[in-house]
C-alpha cells in the first residue's frame, strides 16, 4: 500500500472542512481543524465549543491562552499548521447538555480520524487532552482516572502526553495537583523546544 502524500493530506483536510455528515447539529456543521504535512506537534482535544464555532478558530479563548502558556509558545507558533496540527475528537460544536458541552459525536472520528492520523507523517509529539481523546489514543484497556493517567506522564513521553483540559473549570484540579505545573510542564516545554527546534518561553 502506498504511503499518503502531502497533497493527500491537504485534500483530506479540505474534505473534512466541507463535511456535512452531522446536519442535525444545533448550530449546523462547521468542522474546525488545523494541520499540514509538516506538522510536528498534534493537539487532540474534545470538540469545539460555542465560542470556537462562532470564531472558527481553535482555542481562541481562555483555554487556549492557558494551553499556549503550558506549551511555552506564542500564538504565531500555535496557529502555524506547519508546526502544530489541531485535530479534536469531534470537529464541530456538538451542542450543550445539562452540565456543559455534549461529548464529541463518535461518527466524526469514525469518518475521518484514521486517514488524518495516517497522513500526519511528521508528528513527533501528541498532546492528548481529556477522556474522549485518551480513550481513542491510549488503548491499553486500563480503566483509570484522568489524574492517574496524567500522573504517569513519564510512561508516555517523549512521543505523547496526557493532559487535563486547560479550561478555567479545572482551576481546582490544578490547585489540588501542584505537581502537574511543577514537574510535567517544564518537561513538556523542553520536549516542545526539541521538537520544534526553537527556544520557547
Amino acid at each position: 500500500m502506498s504511503q499518503p502524500s502531502d497533497d493527500d493530506l491537504r485534500e483530506l483536510i479540505s474534505s473534512v472542512r466541507d463535511c456535512t455528515a452531522c446536519d442535525d447539529l444545533p448550530l449546523g456543521p462547521k468542522p474546525i481543524l488545523q494541520g499540514d504535512p509538516s506538522s510536528k506537534i498534534l493537539i487532540v482535544g474534545q470538540a469545539p465549543g460555542r465560542i470556537t464555532h462562532k470564531k472558527g478558530i481553535p482555542f481562541d479563548d481562555p483555554s487556549g491562552v492557558r494551553l499556549r502558556d503550558w506549551m511555552g509558545i506564542s500564538e504565531s507558533v500555535f496557529y502555524d499548521p506547519k508546526k502544530i496540527a489541531i485535530l479534536p475528537m469531534g470537529f464541530c460544536f456538538p451542542g450543550t447538555g445539562k452540565s456543559g458541552d455534549l461529548p464529541p459525536r463518535p461518527k466524526c472520528a469514525a469518518l475521518w480520524r484514521p486517514q488524518l492520523l495516517e497522513s500526519l507523517k511528521g508528528v513527533e509529539l501528541t498532546l492528548i487532552i481529556g477522556q474522549y481523546a485518551i480513550d481513542w489514543h491510549i488503548r491499553d484497556g486500563e480503566k483509570i482516572t484522568l489524574t492517574e493517567r496524567v500522573s504517569r506522564w513519564k510512561d508516555y513521553m517523549p512521543s505523547r502526553l496526557v493532559m487535563p483540559h486547560p479550561s478555567p473549570r479545572n482551576n481546582l484540579w490544578l490547585k489540588r495537583n501542584p505537581w502537574y505545573e511543577a514537574e510535567v510542564l517544564p518537561a513538556l516545554k523542553r520536549q516542545i523546544s526539541r521538537v520544534l527546534n526553537e527556544k520557547i518561553s
